[in-house]
């Protein structure tokens, strides 16, 4: 049986931190994007509420910052390796994630099938935010389901990895899941938990489970 392994990214690949804080940092903005990660977890304001103000606060954003963002983000651990077995396997990985298509897509060099993410103007920025190509928790579902018709999969081969809200949708329609240094939203919902730096380890949960 092929199965389709779904990554979220923000606080499930990358540790206790998100793609846009790691780009902020870049800009000493860290403070202010922490308080709207805060807020868009605490469901003070919807996704493309969340990028249109970030949007305002990369108005000096060069390609150079996000490549050092990429770089100096606190991984987990053997994500390269996971996905290298995944492959071996004849399975297939995608990454599908509330954050900007540009930061997400660099996770296709590290052998994910398909990356997903909120479409941003290119950066540096020249044009306006359109709020449309912003993803949500059902769009993860909606994308899951178009990455199964891609790979000649069913939602009943799907896994779902994910930490937050953004992943109740999906991890409600697939019957595996993995909980990684979850918060409550996940609790008694995930099919496996895990808390560590490590995604060969949390992948272990599922590896032989077919």
């Amino acid at each position: 049986m092929t199965r389709l392994h779904l990554f979220d990214m923000d606080g499930t690949l990358l540790h206790g931190t998100s793609a846009p804080v790691e780009i902020s940092r870049q800009l000493g903005l860290e403070a202010e994007t922490v308080a709207l990660d805060q807020a868009i977890s605490a469901g003070l304001i919807d996704p493309p509420q969340y990028a249109a103000q970030v949007y305002s606060l990369w108005a000096e954003l060069t390609e150079a910052h996000v490549v050092a963002a990429f770089e100096a983000a606190p991984w987990l651990a053997r994500i390269q390796e996971v996905w290298a077995e995944i492959r071996r396997a004849g399975d297939y990985c995608a990454v599908v994630s509330l954050s900007p298509s540009f930061f997400v897509e660099r996770l296709m060099s590290w052998g994910a099938h398909a990356a997903h993410g909120s479409r941003f103007p290119t950066v540096p920025f020249t044009e306006p935010m359109d709020p449309t190509g912003v993803l949500s928790a059902v769009a993860k579902v909606r994308i899951a389901d178009e990455l199964c018709r891609e790979f000649g999969v069913t939602r009943a081969d799907c896994v779902a990895y994910g930490d937050s809200l953004s992943d109740l949708d999906l991890f409600g329609a697939v019957p595996v899941s993995v909980a990684v240094n979850a918060d409550s939203h996940l609790t008694g919902l995930a099919t496996y938990s895990y808390m560590g730096k490590d995604l060969w380890e949390a992948y272990e949960l599922v590896r032989h489970d077919r």
